[in-house]
């Protein structure tokens, strides 16, 4: 119960930085992706589940507030969470790596199907320029930040398991 009620508060709180002092900090219009990075990470270190049930919360609240319809970016955040959980068993809490790779891929992926959805459908067919514009810049300020954020998701994730083995 208490793993949930802390979930719920480090999305909120991703989110309301996302939404109030990323868009401060932004470099040539990119913002870092901070519910992305924290679907990933819950993903790697919990597991295909726990990632799914992140990546929902956080792509509904990306949908309610950047989205005119509730659906597309909750799919795309569930299915990188819960695709981001067959790498549970290679990830080890040392390794900033891997982390790292799965993000700016999986960042490439959000983009990619944000293009397929909301751009390629709507007859906007100039992929290299948003290629070029959005995602390579996006790609890279989001791996930058998550080498800092992704070691307090670790600090909660191993203080969580500590709380859960002291209830047994």
């Amino acid at each position: 119960m208490k793993r949930i009620i802390v979930l719920g508060i480090l999305i909120i709180i991703c989110f309301v930085l996302q939404t109030s002092l990323l868009p401060l900090i932004e470099i040539a219009n990119i913002n870092p992706n901070l519910l992305l990075i924290l679907t990933v990470s819950f993903g790697l270190m919990r597991g295909r589940m726990e990632g799914m049930f992140v990546g929902f919360f956080c792509g509904f609240l990306y949908d309610i507030y950047f989205g005119f319809i509730i659906g597309p970016y909750m799919l795309i955040y569930m299915l990188i969470g819960y695709c981001n959980g067959f790498f549970h068993r290679l990830y080890q809490v040392d390794d900033i790596l891997l982390p790292v790779i799965i993000m700016i891929f999986d960042d490439f992926l959000f983009n990619f199907s944000t293009y397929l959805i909301f751009f390629l459908m709507r007859n906007r067919l100039d992929f290299v320029k948003y290629l070029k514009h959005i995602v390579i810049p996006d790609m890279f300020y989001t791996a930058i930040l998550t080498v800092v954020v992704f070691k307090f998701f670790v600090f909660v994730n191993k203080t969580l398991k500590k709380f859960e083995k002291g209830m047994e």
